[in-house]
């Protein structure tokens, strides 16, 4: 396993950049190739993260890039490398983006508010150059919330049986789609998505799931541990999938218990595992999973960009989606 970041040097926490993710076959000469492509267009390298998978054997790589050094604009510059990334081989995948645009975001929701209440809370401060487009609930509890930060709240009822179910998660589907959204957050939304809407929303759905994964899947996940004398409690923010609550990993975190605390104490506490997290940034893409999706890496650095406070929530590990 092989992995390498340059950090970045003489740059500010607001400074656009465009910024590159590829991943490919891992062989000779793919960074220099990049490289030499950045410095022919006069691009300046503000972070450079490089990693390689010995048991996929594919090689990963995201570039951040001064837009400023670029005399280009971003049309012309996806376009030109398009043409160097179609000599690499058909297999390399590719996205480049533009810090400057915010991502947009769709949450979805049902009555617990803490996750939304802190990811509302750091959009609104500026902290996360997100777009959250909509809230989304099967209770009209978050309504206040949403509405108090000028976001739309749409409220489908999610019926007991499965056509109606059915039914309310097509509805869910529309609203979401119609926003085209670059990630669908699932923030304590205590519903489980059917498979061919895990797979439509592959790679951009992630679930904050409130137990130390994989442990204690599914429901009541805190009884399952008082029930099992754990002395370690958690949460986990993971790609959704088909498989409940085995989606890749993106980012964990963990409190400490005692024999003392009750389940009621295990979710309380559990709050604030689900929301106090650095951010994490990889240096790296994600890379795939035995499925095919792309999954994010076990390392991690942190990264401030656009960040004003040391700690953020858990929630946040949205942004490992984004540039």
């Amino acid at each position: 396993m092989h992995r390498m970041t340059i950090p970045a040097a003489h740059t500010t926490t607001d400074e656009r950049q465009y910024v590159l993710t590829l991943s490919c076959p891992d062989t000779t000469g793919i960074v220099a190739k990049l490289s030499s492509f950045i410095a022919d267009i006069g691009g300046w390298i503000t972070e450079a993260g490089f990693f390689t998978d010995p048991e996929s054997g594919w090689f990963f790589t995201r570039q951040a890039v001064r837009a400023a050094s670029i005399s280009m604009g971003f049309d012309e510059l996806s376009q030109r490398f398009a043409e160097v990334a179609s000599e690499m081989g058909p297999d390399v995948r590719w996205r480049l983006w533009d810090t400057a645009k915010p991502k947009k975001a769709v949450i979805l929701v049902s009555k617990e508010g803490h996750c939304l209440h802190d990811l509302l809370g750091r959009v609104a401060q500026n902290d996360y150059p997100m777009d959250v487009a909509a809230v989304i609930g099967n209770h009209e509890d978050l309504r206040p919330i949403a509405q108090a930060h000028g976001i739309p709240f749409h409220y489908v009822p999610f019926p007991k049986d499965a056509v109606g179910k059915r039914k309310a998660f097509d509805q869910v589907a529309d609203l979401v789609n119609a926003e085209s959204p670059d990630a669908i957050v699932l923030a304590r939304f205590m519903q489980i998505l059917p498979p061919d809407l895990c797979e439509m929303w592959a790679g951009k759905a992630i679930n904050i799931h409130h137990s130390f994964l994989p442990s204690f899947m599914g429901a009541r996940p805190y009884h399952q541990a008082y029930r099992r004398g754990v002395k370690l409690i958690g949460a986990t923010c993971h790609y959704a999938t088909e498989d409940l609550d085995d989606g890749p990993i993106i980012e964990q975190d963990v409190i400490r218990i005692s024999h003392k605390d009750t389940p009621s104490d295990m979710q309380r506490l559990g709050r604030d595992a689900e929301k106090n997290r650095p951010r994490p940034r990889p240096a790296i893409p994600p890379r795939r999973s035995r499925s095919g999706l792309r999954k994010p890496n076990r390392h991690f650095r942190l990264n401030s960009h656009r960040l004003s406070t040391p700690r953020h929530p858990l929630a946040a590990s949205i942004f490992l989606l984004f540039p």
